[in-house]
């Protein structure tokens, strides 16, 4: 046991030794001896994790360089934010299994929205952020920019117009600390959030282009980009948190290069971990094994894989815990 290492994941070393909880320990020592070996490290997050407060122990990570770029939905991206400016307003119902249909539309009616435990105030959340995204796409558009959906976000933040309605301390947001580092941020299908349809609505209306935000496409040659600059020597590693487009869409850019642009010498990713509560299936990519992969060229033979099938709100923050030595 490391002696550097503080009570938790001396903890973590001596409690969990069999199944998801040994897979636990042998996804954190391989992320550890990716980062040791000079790799650097893509993290996905997909399902609500902004919104279970990920950011306490993500942010940590971002400010020590233990993440290098990160894709997340147009969800996770602005709910960090919404728990920034409105935690105090954030309503947990630790009975939601046992609401009926009226008290779920209740809770629509007192503008709050719910996931799982934890209902979103959607006035104080979203229209808090709202003005102040809007101002920052005028402002691009007047002057004939362009920007991606994170881009945008970063230059709220970073301008300080946020500060006055901060609920939390804003080390544990992570949008706060991506922002300080202008880490890279891929955010595949950004108009699936409430952000996305604020922007939609505001085309509509005929207040903004659509062409303001950039695309998925766009992010697509981004991701490109930043993967030719930074996968030579330990490469670049995959730990995705949950499923969907988060992960599916990053994860493809190495096929994409190799195979559609017929560049030679790609390098698959170098490491890949999963936190997965999606039972394997028929059919299922968040549910199919890092295997399949291979025959995707993902992964390779000898690329370390690893699989936690448990509940992300658990997992990442003790993964990110032994990472940073807690």
């Amino acid at each position: 046991m490391s002696t550097q290492k503080g009570p938790v994941s001396q903890f973590i070393e001596k409690n969990y030794l069999h199944f998801n909880a040994a897979a636990l320990v042998d996804a954190a020592k391989g992320y550890e001896t990716h980062l040791l070996e000079g790799g650097k490290m893509l993290i996905s997050l997909g399902g609500a994790m902004s919104t279970a407060e990920l950011g306490i122990s993500l942010a940590e990570m971002i400010r020590q360089d233990k993440v290098h770029i990160i894709s997340c939905t147009g969800a996770n991206l602005e709910e960090d934010v919404m728990n920034l400016v409105a935690h105090s307003h954030y309503k947990r119902v630790p009975n939601y299994r046992d609401l009926t249909p009226e008290q779920e539309r209740g809770l629509l009616d007192q503008h709050y929205n719910r996931v799982t435990d934890t209902c979103i105030p959607e006035e104080e959340a979203f229209r808090r952020l709202q003005k102040h995204l809007e101002d920052v796409w005028h402002a691009a558009e007047e002057n004939g920019e362009r920007y991606l959906p994170h881009e945008f976000l970063y230059q709220v933040v970073n301008s300080g117009v946020l500060e006055q309605y901060y609920e939390i301390d804003p080390k544990n947001s992570w949008i706060v600390a991506a922002a300080e580092k202008n880490l890279p941020i891929v955010c595949p299908g950004w108009e699936d959030s409430t952000t996305g349809n604020i922007f939609a609505s505001n085309v509509i209306k005929g207040n903004l282009k659509a062409s303001t935000v950039k695309s998925g496409i766009e992010y697509m040659i981004y991701l490109t980009e930043w993967y030719r600059e930074n996968s030579s020597g330990k490469g670049v590693g995959f730990f995705q948190i949950g499923g969907g487009i988060s992960g599916d869409f990053p994860i493809c850019v190495v096929p994409m290069m190799y195979q559609d642009l017929e560049w030679e010498d790609v390098p698959f990713w170098s490491y890949f971990c999963q936190i997965s509560d999606s039972t394997t299936s028929y059919g299922s990519y968040s549910g199919a094994v890092p295997n399949e992969k291979i025959t995707w060229g993902k992964l390779d033979i000898d690329t370390p894989k690893f699989v936690v099938e448990s509940d992300a709100t658990i997992v990442a923050p003790l993964i990110f815990s032994y990472i940073l030595g807690h």
